[in-house]
């Protein structure tokens, strides 16, 4: 059965145009026009992904996203934003959205985006088998835990894939696009920036261990042994 995608949107124009081509797609659609009907369509519909306005009445996109994640509901979520700004962006990404897309938007890239956070989730349903231990880290891609000092590690789906690579690339520079290829998918559509912000996470997270998440000016990110 195809993934079902929820949309939701106060204009009905927006609701119209994303149908037409996710349907065309292959994918099942429903939608809301209201933060609190999201909300509910998430909890009885379980969709695989949610196209979530920021704009929306009752409830705005942020407040949507944040009670997701205080659930510990891990469903996919592309964030639409009225504007070209970066802090909308941010608080999107830190709030837990795996993606954004500006409005207007080209319907195709809305459908290129849908697919690419729909692949990546199923690579991440696939884990490998080989645990990995550097310093006081220890991740575990079978069961998707992380530890430090033996102290599990609260990780969100994106956080501990990019830890991941960072590890398994130990010591070596990685661009932010490389890291965007390897953590995020070959055809993760979204800005470097997504990057900064999840490794800005990590180094909240890991501030007592001994391993360390460098810059390296003008080119990237590296993990090192501190």
């Amino acid at each position: 059965m195809s993934e079902l995608i929820l949309l939701v949107d106060d204009e009905a124009s927006i609701i119209q145009l994303a149908q037409l081509y996710l349907e065309r797609e292959g994918f099942r659609i429903i939608s809301a026009g209201d933060g609190e009907a999201a909300l509910e369509m998430v909890a009885n519909q379980r969709p695989a992904l949610v196209v979530l306005d920021v704009m929306l009445p009752k409830l705005d996109g942020f407040e949507v996203c944040r009670r997701l994640r205080a659930k510990d509901d891990h469903v996919a979520i592309l964030m639409l934003t009225a504007r070209d700004d970066d802090i909308d962006k941010i608080v999107g990404l830190e709030l837990g959205a795996d993606d954004y897309l500006t409005k207007p938007f080209n319907p195709r890239e809305l459908v290129a985006r849908v697919r690419a956070i729909l692949r990546r989730d199923a690579r991440a349903s696939q884990p490998a088998s080989v645990a990995l231990h550097l310093g006081d880290l220890s991740m575990d891609p079978a069961s998707r835990e992380a530890s430090i000092g033996g102290n599990p590690l609260s990780l969100r789906t994106k956080e501990f894939d990019l830890l991941l690579t960072l590890a398994e690339h130990r010591g070596r520079v990685l661009s932010r696009e490389k890291l965007l290829e390897l953590a995020w998918g070959f055809d993760f559509y979204g800005q470097t920036r997504t990057v900064d912000v999840h490794i800005a996470h990590l180094r909240k997270k890991m501030v007592e261990s001994d391993l360390k998440i460098e810059t390296v000016t003008g080119i990237g990110y590296k993990l090192v042994v501190s």
